[in-house]
């Protein structure tokens, strides 16, 4: 009789588990993901969409998260952070958005596609970006202005375009450029592919092509440093690793990262 009572005690204590966790979920029958740290082993596809301006950075980070779990594989989709957001907002699956300024960011925690508030891990500065050796003698903006000096910008709706119109406006100096690209990593590869003579990029660009462009500072930079904000996606289909990778990109470990690429702390 007491086995059958201890039996009878069980079952339902393993009835009221099951309604418990069924009370996690978000209504569809998905339990909702365990938080990082827990113990949990991730795996599957962790896809981050992640500004241009991180592809160094997040690629190492991805290498290293991926070692760090096993069986976890991180699939990144870089580009501009505007065109990023608008494919979150349509309906992409993404369980990460990192951007290069808040105001792509805004657009999809405005549209409810942010899991939370997000978190500003990085900024970055615009610099000059010149040929190696800097053989057309820039030095500031002005230089931007002479006959014959094709420059590349980003687009406007682009942080790295909204960056440059704010540094430029700043100096009081008008350029007008032979191509606005989509994002600064296409902005750059036209100085690269000697199709201009100058880009305005990111410091972290420059810094990941060295060996073949160089970075002049400028003082109007100041007022245009973008702030890089990061959110796991609500209806990331992979949330546990989407909320692991973010702890890690906030880490000593992801911080480390990002300074060694010229990224500045928030």
């Amino acid at each position: 009789m007491r086995a059958a009572r201890s039996r009878t005690g069980l079952a339902t204590l393993t009835a009221l588990a099951v309604l418990g966790l069924s009370g996690c979920g978000d209504g569809d029958g998905t339990a909702e993901a365990p938080p990082s740290g827990s113990g949990t082993r991730l795996s599957g596809t962790l896809t981050v969409f992640a500004a241009a301006s991180l592809t160094e950075s997040f690629t190492r980070m991805g290498r290293d998260f991926e070692a760090a779990h096993p069986g976890l594989r991180v699939s990144f989709s870089f580009a501009g952070s505007s065109a990023l957001a608008n494919q979150i907002n349509q309906g992409a699956p993404a369980d990460v958005f990192a951007s290069a300024a808040p105001a792509n960011m805004k657009t999809v925690t405005d549209a409810g596609n942010g899991a939370g508030a997000p978190t500003t891990f990085a900024r970055n500065q615009l610099v000059i970006a010149v040929p190696k050796g800097n053989p057309g003698g820039v030095t500031g903006l002005a230089d931007l202005t002479r006959p014959g000096v094709k420059v590349a910008l980003c687009a406007e709706q682009v942080p790295c375009g909204a960056a440059a119109k704010k540094a430029l406006t700043s100096a009081g100096v008008g350029v007008t450029p032979v191509t606005l690209e989509q994002d600064v990593k296409a902005a750059l590869s036209k100085l690269r592919l000697g199709e201009v003579d100058a880009a305005l990029v990111y410091r972290t660009d420059t810094r990941a092509a060295a060996d073949e462009v160089d970075g002049i500072e400028f003082p109007e930079s100041a007022e245009a440093v973008n702030d890089y904000p990061i959110v796991v996606c609500r209806e990331a289909p992979n949330k546990a690793a989407g909320q692991a990778f973010v702890d890690h990109v906030l880490s000593d470990a992801g911080r480390g990262v990002l300074t060694a690429a010229g990224f500045q702390a928030p």
